[in-house]
């Protein structure tokens, strides 16, 4: 958790506005990073005396920083002394108050004379009466009662006549108080008795009631008076609270010591200076809320709380009192908590709906048989006053209504003369629409696959007879699991690994400091590193690490800066071209592995993929610098992430470069290791089994892309097992009848890069390369490889639309440190449409010169 947030999680609610300011403290550093930067333009707006202080160009950065820091220990340091001296004297009032409470009880001796007056009293066979007030069992007025209250326990109470004295229940005594006169057993056996039960009360039920000088023995087991119990009940409710407000000056010490210390270190890391060490040892330790007496005597009021709270609610016992005060402060920090976060939720849905009213967006209440009505922000129908769930009319349930007729209407018409062929059909156009549509999620749809073609029978014997369904189940699910799944889960673990132990970011950094301050050869690097990872962390993981490496270099520039667009959009379309570059940068090259046979190793794929990415990098950098000219931005340049190999970042490096390596030799390994999936083991086994990597990080993996593979490993068995996929093939080679390769890959590439632009390029992959294959075998000149390595490597260069990828998608979703997007849709069509047709005539030209001359 970020320490802002934190922050706002622990801070007293009441206190919220004397904590350390740490977002202003934070944009200050920001500020005054881009002011020494000369990143300031006429468009940031700043408060007055901050504008003062950054265009100040006297003072250095130290100082302005220094001068804030100053103001906010001092508001912090006064509000501290403040609450410190109110919980102290309630302290202290608190400790009188239980000295009298304790002084009020009456000691042994008390006791012993009643007892001996009772003793007199029962002798004589009489009612017990107590004259001049000396006999408390024998008050029988209201007048009388409070005087003996008066007189023994030190109190006085209006309302005494409601509640009897009758403190010798407690000990056991056989007394009965009736209309102000007992009964009293005066046998040498109920004395006996009495002796014993006054003895045991006193010494199990009693406790030193104070261990400061003048202390005294409570006896707990004479308490039942109703006004005593009150009042302990009473102190115990008060030795709580301060020990809560006790334990909120603490955490206030603590996190204001801790909002210090990161400000400074990031305003260390962010500038380059050494004022962290300094300010701590000469402005914070020094002052009074920090200094270790402050500290000494909070910790010291704590436990003379806990030592009250022992002596009034657990018979001395320090331990249970510390146990006991600890849940209190846990369920009052909990409810805290809870009140502070509902109400922060509260304020993000009020802002989301001024948002949403803001963009324009109407609520329509509507009126009559069928109206929709408002709640809890959400629009449900309702016909004839019964709520209709939101799922059965959504945008969802819309989509759907149109794609299930579909498939039962092709279930229905058998539209081939082969059974197992229609039904596959009926899948494979229900799958496509699901995916393309995302009804439902794109992996719920992967597993819907199987069980459709499980119940449909859709897969064929060898003789060309259905299977029957277990046979069918088992055929399935076999497939799914192959070795591309634990390529996938392999190229999972070495992204986890590389990224959990900073070395891709230690080495992106180190790449990218070498870039110096030339605008368009940062953005350059930018790109190759982007590019570069994506080709070993997937080009998921890859953008969102080169964002947060870019953060600082953004702050520094002046808003709408067109480098900073250039930057954004740089990565995600270099992320999109590292798609391209190795079997496991993305899902789709593991979909088009497993269509193509024979499956290409990973030496033919890096003679394909490396000149294809390196002319598509080229010239969309080229494309970049000339749409936004970045060349005149002033920068600063990108700091090295300073930090040193320990042998774990080694042993991971190498157990990284050796798995590379077998991959690349598989086919010359394969008698002894059996593929690829064989291969992925050794890093799983390895990273998972010394503890690098622990079950959490594999819970983290992308199980979803997983479902989406294996989903679609099974439709391209399904369709390839029943024959519809030659058929389909046939159909389409009558229709292009005397294309080349050439012309056939022209036209599916280009249909390719449509539909991939559309909807994920995953998707694009599942529905169309095994379709390319078949037809590509049935070529006369036919080159089913090159067809579907050309297709796969156009899945991953359609990036004309935000939503095109997840580089994308991550960067349009990058904003300011103000909420203001540095990229919109429209950047995006102008670079990314233009881009994706760069990269298609590369793949066209260079890529299908390069397959060819191998003989791909």
């Amino acid at each position: 958790m970020k320490f802002n947030h934190s922050l706002q999680f622990n801070a007293v609610p009441e206190w919220t506005g004397k904590y350390i300011a740490y977002s202003n403290l934070k944009k200050l550093i920001y500020s005054l990073e881009k002011s020494s930067k000369g990143g300031n333009d006429g468009n940031e707006q700043v408060a007055d005396e901050e504008s003062a202080l950054l265009t100040d160009t006297s003072r250095k950065p130290e100082e302005i920083f220094k001068l804030a820091l100053d103001d906010e220990l001092a508001k912090i340091n006064e509000f501290y002394i403040e609450q410190e001296a109110q919980v102290f004297q309630e302290f202290d009032e608190l400790i009188l108050e239980e000295d009298e409470f304790q002084t009020s009880v009456l000691d042994d001796t008390d006791m012993d004379d009643i007892y001996e007056r009772r003793r007199s009293s029962a002798d004589d066979k009489m009612r017990v009466s107590r004259p001049k007030l000396k006999d408390p069992f024998a008050a029988t007025t209201s007048e009388s009662r409070h005087q003996f209250d008066q007189e023994v326990f030190g109190q006085h109470d209006e309302n005494a006549e409601n509640y009897p004295v009758d403190i010798a229940k407690s000990t056991g005594s056989l007394i009965s108080a009736d209309s102000g006169s007992e009964d009293f057993d005066d046998t040498e056996e109920a004395v006996n008795r009495r002796k014993t039960t006054r003895s045991r009360s006193q010494g199990d039920n009693r406790y030193s009631a104070r261990n400061r000088s003048g202390s005294r023995t409570l006896p707990w087991g004479f308490l039942e008076n109703q006004f005593l119990n009150e009042k302990r009940i009473n102190l115990k409710k008060k030795a709580t609270q301060i020990y809560v407000s006790l334990c909120e000056l603490r955490s206030y010490q603590q996190l204001n010591k801790t909002g210090f210390t990161k400000a400074l270190k990031k305003f260390d890391k962010t500038i380059g200076t050494k004022l962290r060490t300094w300010y701590l040892e000469n402005c914070v330790d020094k002052t009074y809320i920090f200094i270790p007496t402050t500290e000494e005597l909070l910790d010291e009021k704590v436990d003379k709380a806990i030592a009250l709270y022992a002596r009034v609610a657990t018979s001395n016992d320090n331990k249970q009192a510390r146990a006991e005060l600890r849940l209190h402060l846990r369920e009052h920090v909990v409810w805290e908590r809870n009140t502070v976060w509902r109400d922060m939720i509260g304020l993000e849905r009020k802002a989301h709906g001024l948002t949403t009213i803001a963009g324009g967006d109407k609520k329509i209440q509507l009126q009559g048989d069928q109206p929709t009505i408002l709640r809890n922000g959400k629009t449900h129908w309702t016909i004839m006053g019964i709520d209709i769930p939101r799922w059965l009319h959504g945008t969802r349930a819309v989509k759907l209504y149109i794609i299930l007729p579909i498939f039962f209407a092709l279930l229905r018409l058998e539209t081939l003369e082969d059974t197992a062929q229609a039904n596959c059909l009926a899948v494979l156009v229900l799958a496509s629409y699901l995916w393309a549509t995302e009804a439902i999620p794109l992996f719920i749809t992967s597993l819907l696959v199987p069980f459709l073609v499980v119940l449909l029978r859709i897969t064929k014997y060898q003789s060309g007879d259905r299977m029957m369904a277990p046979d069918v189940a088992n055929f399935i699910f076999g497939q799914m699991w192959n070795n591309v799944i634990m390529l996938l889960l392999g190229g999972f673990t070495l992204a986890a690994a590389l990224s959990k132990f900073h070395i891709a970011k230690i080495m992106a950094t180190a790449i990218l400091s070498k870039a110096g301050t030339n605008p368009n050869a940062v953005l350059g690097m930018m790109m190759f590193v982007s590019w570069f990872l994506s080709m070993w962390i997937s080009n998921v993981a890859s953008p969102v690490l080169m964002f947060s490496i870019l953060q600082p270099l953004l702050r520094t520039l002046p808003t709408g800066s067109s480098f900073a667009k250039s930057l954004i959009l740089g990565i995600a379309l270099s992320a999109n071209i590292g798609g391209m570059a190795s079997p496991i940068a993305s899902p789709q090259n593991l979909i088009a592995i497993e269509v193509m046979d024979p499956a290409p190793t990973w030496a033919e794929w890096f003679s394909i993929s490396i000149p294809v990415c390196f002319f598509s990098l080229v010239v969309t950098w080229a494309y970049l610098i000339v749409m936004f000219r970045p060349g005149n931005t002033v920068i600063q340049p990108i700091r090295v992430v300073k930090e040193s190999f320990v042998f774990k970042q080694y042993f991971i490096i190498v157990v990284s470069v050796c798995t590379i390596i077998l991959w690349c030799l598989n086919q010359q390994l394969q008698d002894i290791l059996g593929g690829t999936g064989v291969i992925a083991l050794i890093p799983i086994v390895l990273f998972f089994g010394t503890g690098l990597l622990t079950s959490e990080d594999f819970n983290n993996f992308l199980w979803t892309i997983v479902a989406l593979a294996m989903g679609g490993i099974a439709l391209g068995k399904a369709v390839s097992s029943s024959g519809l996929l030659v058929t389909i093939a046939r159909v389409i080679e009558s229709k292009i009848d005397g294309f080349s390769t050439f012309g056939v890959l022209i036209i599916f590439g280009a249909l390719v890069l449509v539909c991939a632009t559309f909807v994920s390029h995953t998707v694009a992959a599942l529905v169309i390369l095994p379709l390319v294959n078949s037809i590509g075998m049935s070529l006369p000149d036919g080159h089913p490889r090159i067809l579907v390595m050309a297709s796969a490597l156009l899945c991953s260069a359609a990036m004309g639309l935000p939503t095109s990828g997840f580089p994308n998608v991550t960067a349009i979703c990058m904003t300011d440190e103000v909420g203001r997007p540095y990229v919109t849709v429209i950047d995006f069509i102008k670079s990314g449409v233009p881009s994706s047709i760069l990269c298609y005539g590369i793949i066209m030209s260079v890529g299908y010169w390069v397959m060819t001359t191998i003989n791909y």
